[in-house]
């Protein structure tokens, strides 16, 4: 069992930053593929960023080359790094884990039927 506690989300101008962490606990003497997804009211979770067990890295289109996915693995962190925020960011943010030492390719690592467990969501406006 993991617990992840997500924090760091606000309000931000267009243009601005914020960086989001993601606090694990419980289980973390293991791996885990860990995720960011983000939902907003009436739209399906999409995945934004994902970090696999092997360290590779995987982006949507949406925020490749905008936001950055990190691990702190001595504090069982996982940070997002997100820059040049526009409007349609605006979304929940929630952080995801997969099962243990479970790999996954870099479609799967941004689907949420790959994730087991579950932050309870930050908040993210970005105003124009």
């Amino acid at each position: 069992q993991v617990r992840l506690v997500e924090s760091g989300g606000g309000s931000v101008q267009s243009g601005g930053s914020l960086r989001l962490s993601c606090a694990a606990s419980g289980d973390t003497s293991k791996r885990y593929s860990m995720g960011w997804f983000r939902q907003v009211p009436g739209r399906e979770r999409e995945g934004v960023a994902a970090l696999d067990v092997d360290g590779s890295a995987t982006y949507s289109s949406s925020v490749r080359g905008r936001f950055t996915i990190s691990q702190n693995t001595a504090k069982d962190v996982l940070d997002l790094q997100m820059e040049s925020l526009k409007p349609e960011d605006t979304a929940t943010y929630y952080c995801a884990a997969g099962r243990p030492y479970q790999s996954m390719n870099r479609f799967q690592a941004l689907e949420t039927d790959h994730y087991n467990y579950w932050g309870q969501g930050t908040q993210v406006i970005v105003s124009s």
